[in-house]
């Protein structure tokens, strides 16, 4: 089982230096890929997530890509329903680019009704935009000239051009547990679920096994740590790889860099017990 490791990319921790120092510190550890998450306007006052500053997750992982050489660099997720696919294809594929090959696509359609209001973009029609957009990304990423007839999406693409092309395919894992999020990921690479116990995870791990028992479908689960037992943590790891999940992201829970920093010297501890 893979591990990978959240950068430090949200709240009052986060920071050019916080993200360099993290990356080359993951790449050193051993952690098979870092990850950045994403929101871009937030309610004030809003409850979850508990801090409004987040670096924008795909330029974080370009900086992160800047300072390694062989850690993976993964989307956790990007909300794929806000953006445009155009533009995000084409930054997309530049980091894929910059970074010889090294990025994961989490995607999911979110869930914050106001953020989309002040985008924009219709809440409503938010899983529709998400078939709609990676499909358009995929064509865009593979034909030259392409063509793409969108119908959610506004755009109107008549033998058009996009380059670069990605110098290898991104891999699209779908977040989400709901039926129609388990159905989008089975058509694509992987899925990336969250807030699930291994124990709650496993049933959705047997139904995803069943339909897509390929190795290429990978299964990655997203676990928050607080910090506070690295032996319940390991525990944890190893009840995720037993269910049956190809990949775990880990997040720690701490709020200031120098205590983020040390929780991954403990979850790159704790996770020697899991790894192949």
């Amino acid at each position: 089982m893979r591990i990978g490791i959240h950068l430090p990319q949200i709240g009052r921790k986060a920071g050019p230096d916080a993200i360099r120092r993290a990356a080359i510190q993951a790449e050193e550890l051993g952690f098979a890929d870092a990850w950045s998450s994403e929101h871009i306007i937030l309610p004030s006052g809003a409850h979850y997530p508990p801090s409004a500053l987040f670096y924008d997750p795909v330029l974080t992982l370009t900086w992160a890509a800047a300072f390694t050489t062989r850690i993976g660099l993964g989307t956790s997720v990007l909300v794929l329903p806000m953006r445009h696919p155009l533009p995000l294809a084409k930054e997309l594929a530049t980091l894929q680019n910059l970074s010889e090959g090294r990025l994961i696509l989490g995607a999911g359609v979110g869930w914050l009704e106001a953020e989309f209001a002040a985008l924009g973009v219709p809440f409503r029609e938010r899983g529709r935009r998400m078939d709609e957009g990676i499909a358009m990304m995929r064509a865009v990423w593979s034909e030259d000239p392409v063509t793409f007839r969108s119908r959610w999406v506004p755009a109107v693409i008549e033998y058009m051009r996009m380059l670069p092309k990605p110098v290898k395919p991104i891999p699209i894992w779908i977040g989400g547990s709901s039926d129609a999020a388990l159905a989008r990921a089975l058509r694509l690479d992987g899925w990336h679920g969250s807030r699930l116990s291994p124990e709650t995870a496993a049933p959705i791990v047997r139904r995803l096994r069943e339909k897509r028992p390929d190795p290429e479908f990978t299964i990655s689960l997203r676990s928050s740590w607080d910090g506070k037992d690295d032996a319940a943590l390991g525990a944890r790891l190893a009840a995720f790889a037993e269910v049956g999940a190809d990949h775990i992201l880990v997040e720690p829970a701490e709020r200031a860099l120098d205590d983020w920093l040390r929780a991954v010297e403990w979850v790159a501890r704790a996770a020697e017990g899991v790894q192949p």
